[in-house]
């Protein structure tokens, strides 16, 4: 069964393109528009992974990381930040604040899918992720 994430970008141009590619390497891809909406979105359908755009409306990037990692129901959901800032203290942010890992825009697929991969692989104990 294919890995439902989460693509939260508020540019539609920047979604497009992930999107489509993302879904012909497999994945289902649902999109929101903002952080407020992403929270209520991971709620109720529990992606597999969360490829989250930081600078967002309504709620930040930064915000809704916090939101999901400090729920209980959400905490565990891997979350990628995504952000158009290479800065390396961007990138430390973003992991204190909860993300799981970092990638930077323009996306480049091949980085970014392995970055997925990575994260829904199962674990050592031979347990699979969470909402595969």
């Amino acid at each position: 069964m294919p890995s439902l994430l989460l693509l939260v970008e508020d540019n539609e141009l920047n979604s497009d393109m992930p999107s489509r590619r993302l879904e012909r390497k497999g994945y289902v891809i649902q999109m929101a528009a903002d952080g407020a909406q992403e929270v209520n979105m991971a709620m109720e359908l529990r992606p597999a992974l969360i490829l989250m755009d930081l600078s967002l409306p309504v709620m930040d990037g930064w915000e809704a990381i916090r939101r999901l990692k400090g729920n209980p129901e959400t905490a565990t959901i891997p979350i990628i930040a995504l952000t158009a800032h290479a800065r390396a203290e961007d990138e430390k942010t973003a992991l204190d604040t909860g993300a799981n890992d970092f990638d930077t825009k323009p996306i480049d697929l091949n980085r970014l899918v392995g970055k997925i991969e990575h994260l829904l692989k199962p674990s050592a104990t031979g347990t699979l992720p969470e909402n595969p």
